[in-house]
């Protein structure tokens, strides 16, 4: 009888041994039997826990990105919804699209007075609307010193890293009704400080083709470059351009009627100066815009023989307004 009492006794005390051993792998059960302490899960360090750190987060934190800074090359425009640039300017000669349209029996390097204005609607990520002018006053010319007026239209729109712009150009040249015509057009450059990742454009390359319509029935086609010298702290800026141009079927760029009007026609080397009238004056641009006085120089030469372009050395002074 005591043989049997003692294992059932060892039996008894084996069972809550087991017990014992199977509560200690359970967390937050204190075990009574062997009297350890209960295992509690590691609290994170409290600058680590993360609802204590979204808590702590300043108010003013968005999962959205801030808005950018402007970009050097828009400084002085302003944030509404109509934007305005005017050029004034007088040139020693007037070459467009490498035909100089001051040769017309006056004296040579007359001045040309030159005005250019556009207005742009900005209506945020959609294209750009824009209508404007352009007016050469030649007081050379023997029949008219309206020479050319040159209003145009149409829209741009910014897809980074391209820029593009379309619009439509009618040519009127007073008591010359014969030589009026109209052209539509489009232009595309590639923003490369998106490639280069710089807070500037370094080459702009840009490509343009013209379609007359009207009169010449012709295309003309202009690729070119453009590269910005700033001098930091100075308000100077010297801008070093080029481009070549390519015709066809456009018989304005005929020397002769039924003559060739296909092929390379001319190309252009420039520099333009810019000098901010702001800095001078002390004049902030975001109150009255962007003041700048502005030069410059050109080389204008034909690619060949056989197409209408004039080899010219011209330039001339101006003032710039962008608001």
């Amino acid at each position: 009888m005591r043989v049997c009492l003692v294992r059932a006794t060892a039996f008894g005390l084996g069972m809550l041994t087991a017990t014992a051993a199977a509560r200690a792998d359970e967390p937050f059960v204190r075990d009574e039997l062997t009297l350890e302490e209960p295992r509690v899960p590691a609290t994170p360090p409290r600058g680590e826990d993360p609802v204590r750190k979204l808590a702590l987060l300043p108010s003013d934190q968005s999962v959205y990105a801030p808005p950018a800074a402007p970009r050097g090359d828009e400084d002085g425009f302003n944030a509404g919804g109509v934007n305005f640039d005017l050029t004034f300017r007088y040139t020693s000669d007037y070459v467009y699209r490498g035909v100089d349209r001051s040769e017309v029996g006056g004296k040579e390097d007359a001045p040309n007075l030159q005005f250019e204005g556009r207005m742009t609607f900005d209506l945020g990520k959609l294209p750009h609307p824009f209508v404007g002018a352009f007016v050469n006053v030649y007081d050379a010319d023997p029949i008219s010193r309206f020479q050319e007026i040159r209003p145009f239209f149409g829209f741009t729109w910014n897809l980074r890293p391209f820029d593009v712009e379309v619009g439509n150009i009618t040519y009127i040249y007073p008591e010359r009704d014969e030589d009026n015509t109209g052209e539509v057009y489009g232009r595309i450059s590639f923003d490369d400080s998106w490639l280069w990742k710089t807070d500037r454009k370094i080459l702009t390359p840009y490509v343009m083709v013209a379609y007359d319509y009207d009169k010449y029935e012709g295309w003309y086609a202009e690729a070119g470059l453009r590269h910005d010298f700033e001098f930091e702290g100075t308000g100077l800026t010297l801008s070093g351009v080029g481009h070549i141009a390519y015709v066809l079927d456009n018989a304005f760029f005929a020397r002769q009627a039924g003559g060739k009007d296909s092929g390379l026609q001319h190309y252009q080397v420039g520099m333009i100066a810019n000098y901010s009238l702001n800095r001078l004056f002390d004049v902030p641009s975001t109150r009255f815009g962007t003041w700048s006085l502005e030069a410059y120089v050109f080389y204008t030469d034909r690619t060949g023989s056989e197409l209408r372009a004039d080899k010219q050395i011209w330039g001339g002074i101006g003032i710039g307004f962008k608001y």
